[in-house]
């Protein structure tokens, strides 16, 4: 059952004509080449972008129609350097709420920690004080917070060791389980995407050339995709 869909969506020069669907409760994978326009087609479905032309709807209903905040709260995001606001390690797990005027339950806090194997952690540890790795989990903790349907996540691994990679990888595989959240992921490491995907979707000159099973990367005949492959200039 799909639960986001693109309709015929351009952005300036950067989208063209893009029509798709993403899976409920599964990763979908964006892959290709850079500048293929992942990180747009990622910020439109939030409503951080919106379209030059076409349509994008999330469960049947038009995004340009939504209330913006409700939507957000729906919808997490988690970018690629993890950005962290001063403070401690409670202040930056309390933004989304402090962004609506609410406020974190301290409880809740704490459980979102545990979730992301940081039980160890106090709320009131400067965030300074955390490593990379660390600080990549309080980024996907915080998404969580407003219990949203779908996670954005923007090379999320992309500045971090092999070893933290791997442990990211199973603990956004088994958030998305535990949760039954939707999870649409932009990596540039291909290998990742074979690992944590269901579905991919691969993207070229601002173009859905493919998408679908992520088996289809390694099973398809079209010749973008076999360049892509082979490591060419697209």
């Amino acid at each position: 059952m799909s639960i986001i869909e693109f309709e015929n969506v351009s952005h300036r020069n950067i989208l063209h004509n893009i029509s798709g669907h993403f899976n409920e409760a599964r990763i979908t994978t964006f892959v290709g080449p850079s500048g293929a326009g992942k990180t747009t087609c990622l910020k439109h479905i939030n409503g951080l972008l919106s379209p030059g032309s076409g349509n994008i709807f999330f469960r049947g209903e038009n995004i340009q129609d939504m209330d913006m905040v409700e939507l957000r709260k729906r919808i997490g995001m988690a970018f690629q350097s993890a950005p962290m606001i001063g403070g401690t390690v409670y202040d930056n797990l309390n933004l989304p709420k402090a962004i609506f005027n609410e406020r974190l339950e301290q409880d809740r806090a704490v459980e979102l920690l545990e979730r992301v194997d940081l039980g160890g952690i106090p709320l009131d540890q400067n965030i300074k004080s955390l490593s990379g790795g660390e600080k990549s989990r309080i980024s996907i903790a915080r998404t969580l917070v407003n219990r949203p349907e779908v996670l954005l996540l923007d090379e999320i691994t992309a500045s971090l060791d092999y070893r933290m990679v791997k442990e990211v990888e199973r603990l956004i595989v088994r958030l998305q389980r535990e949760y039954n959240v939707t999870v649409i992921w932009i990596t540039h490491d291909l290998d990742q995407a074979r690992r944590v995907s269901d579905d991919m979707w691969f993207l070229a000159a601002g173009e859905l050339i493919e998408y679908g099973n992520a088996a289809f990367i390694d099973e398809s005949d079209n010749p973008l995709i076999k360049n892509f492959l082979e490591g060419e200039a697209l």
